[in-house]
């Protein structure tokens, strides 16, 4: 079963990075992307193309978890970010493959001992509230941000945004399923609102710059928004080790620096 979930979950990062792939060419088909101009995307056989692809993403990723642990199937998200990067580069440079290589260790390194150390506890309203004060905080930084930039370092703003949001996803989406049969309004409503600020985020980071920024932007922060919210306001790290913590650290670094680095990648391609 661990070997049909791996299959799923690696099918899973491809189809993350096809999807992305195709919304992106939907969304570059689309002239001055705004909310009042969303339904155009609808239109656009490439954009619904990755749509459905993402949905089959989705379906396979909950197909793998449900064989496997976390800790089996989360990393290999990752593969995403070089996937989407080796197809779209006509010429791998070592800047590229650095850049790429460091922000998915470093992002499987974190996942990775999130899911083998972290401790499930309960979401109360309470923290429920902190996490979403502080998630909306952070995307009003990549709002402001978004909006003095243009090119990739708009993108990076812009799926950084993505990557908050879904991070608050991650942890509402636990808080909703764990509470059935009673439903949590609140938890829903919120994930409900950070999951469409996120999606939208990404066709705006796509109108701005390429889809492996974007895709490397939101797949680095989701699980690092996730798993601070989880360790630091729930205390789901309150049994991990000093070395552990330290590893979340440096990985953590590690996936935002290749993230940068693949920025100002783009950045200098385009000014050339």
């Amino acid at each position: 079963m661990v070997g049909v979930a791996i299959l799923c979950a690696v099918l899973a990062a491809g189809c993350s990075a096809l999807g992305a792939m195709w919304q992106h060419a939907g969304v570059r088909e689309t002239t001055d992307l705004k909310l009042t101009s969303a339904l155009q995307l609808v239109r656009s056989r490439r954009w619904v193309n990755g749509f459905l692809v993402l949905f089959a993403c989705a379906v396979l990723q909950v197909v793998a978890l449900s064989l496997a642990p976390v800790s089996v199937v989360a990393p290999l998200n990752a593969l995403a970010i070089p996937i989407i990067a080796v197809v779209r580069a006509r010429r791998l440079s070592g800047m590229l493959a650095v850049a790429v290589m460091v922000a998915t260790v470093g992002i499987v390194v974190f996942v990775t001992i999130t899911a083998g150390e972290a401790v499930p506890t309960q979401v109360t309203p309470k923290v429920a509230l902190q996490a979403g004060q502080l998630v909306v905080a952070g995307v009003l930084v990549c709002v402001v941000a978004a909006t003095f930039t243009a090119g990739a370092i708009r993108a990076l703003a812009l799926s950084v945004g993505a990557g908050i949001s879904y991070g608050l996803v991650a942890v509402l989406v636990r808080d909703v399923t764990t509470s059935l049969p009673t439903v949590e309004w609140v938890s829903l409503g919120g994930l409900v609102v950070a999951f469409l600020t996120g999606a939208w985020f990404i066709q705006l980071g796509y109108a701005s710059g390429p889809p492996d920024l974007v895709v490397a932007g939101q797949t680095v922060v989701n699980p690092i928004v996730a798993a601070w919210i989880g360790i630091k306001l729930l205390g789901e790290g309150t049994g991990m080790s000093a070395v552990s913590q330290a590893g979340l650290v440096v990985s953590a670094l590690a996936a935002v620096t290749g993230t940068v680095v693949l920025a100002y990648y783009h950045r200098v391609k385009v000014e050339a």
